[in-house]
């Protein structure tokens, strides 16, 4: 029995330091850094106790009613006949119904309060970058000060950020686990995602739907910084010798792996508008991304 005990302990604590020793990596989930993030845990964390409660006592009872009714316990009410419990009935039919209404509820709450569309401040004071998927890199434009990177972005703390995604490549998929959710960046569509990082520090963002063979490396950095080294690294990438012309931009879409983290001034104005329409034909006046909340400002 001491043994079984010291075999037990040993495998609890080997399970909870692969769990805490996960959170940097496949458990960054466990580990939020961002508001969106951390309400996505909070659910993911109520819908797992509330569902225990069906869980532990079948686990329970799976080994407390074969022990029980064990053929050497002569002490067990032999009923072969029996087959029917109208409280028992009662019980297993109604906690599961209260869980399934209770999940549906926190469900229809958790999806709008999580909408990566809903804004989580007013335009003015959010930091908008648009996010292109390439093969297989991730460029990201500051249109705001005309400035671009690849496989790289920096974001100040306890600020509001909204990407705009867009694909020039195959479908992929857009997730920084620690920050906020995930969302599908399409050819020919915009898709959009708001977050905030609570704490400075660097996380890890990736591609999370399979585009060929580069796709292992489709990873980028993202650095949450301070209001004053924000805007020193700003001043940085506007110093950049090389310039996101179209010229730049053709080759930027052709087939690399394993990208290096590149900076880029005098980003093209309306290139992420210019990378959606290109696959929907003339559309003359359209504008996507960070022009649109100009010209609905304007407006």
């Amino acid at each position: 029995m001491i043994k079984l005990r010291r075999v037990l302990s040993i495998g609890f604590t080997l399970l909870i330091t692969g769990l805490l020793s996960g959170c940097h990596g496949h458990f960054a989930i466990l580990d939020p850094k961002g508001v969106i993030a951390a309400a996505e845990k909070k659910i993911f964390i109520e819908a797992l106790l509330l569902m225990l409660i069906v869980v532990i006592p079948v686990v329970i009872m799976s080994v407390v009613i074969p022990y029980r009714y064990r053929a050497s316990n002569t002490k067990a009410k032999y009923a072969p006949n029996w087959a029917h419990n109208n409280l028992m009935e009662i019980i297993w039919w109604t906690i599961p119904c209260v869980i399934i209404v209770i999940l549906s509820v926190w469900t229809w709450i958790y999806t709008h309060t999580l909408d990566p569309y809903r804004p989580l401040a007013p335009d003015k004071d959010t930091v908008m970058i648009e996010a292109i998927a390439l093969d297989w890199k991730w460029l990201f434009i500051y249109p705001a000060q005309h400035v671009a990177t690849i496989n790289y972005v920096v974001i100040p703390v306890n600020k509001p950020v909204r990407f705009f995604i867009t694909s020039d490549a195959p479908m992929n998929s857009f997730e920084v686990p620690q920050l906020a959710g995930q969302i599908y960046a399409m050819t020919g569509m915009q898709t959009r995602m708001n977050m905030m990082a609570t704490s400075t520090g660097m996380y890890s963002g990736l591609s999370t739907n399979f585009s060929g063979n580069g796709f292992s490396g489709m990873n980028f950095k993202v650095k949450v910084v301070t209001a004053a080294d924000y805007a020193s690294w700003l001043n940085t990438v506007e110093k950049s010798p090389n310039h996101l012309t179209m010229t730049e931009y053709n080759k930027l879409t052709e087939h690399t792996e394993n990208n290096p983290v590149q900076y880029f001034s005098h980003a093209l104005p309306h290139l992420f508008s210019m990378s959606v329409i290109k696959y929907m034909g003339p559309m003359p006046g359209m504008v996507l991304g960070y022009a649109s909340t100009e010209q609905g400002a304007k407006s």
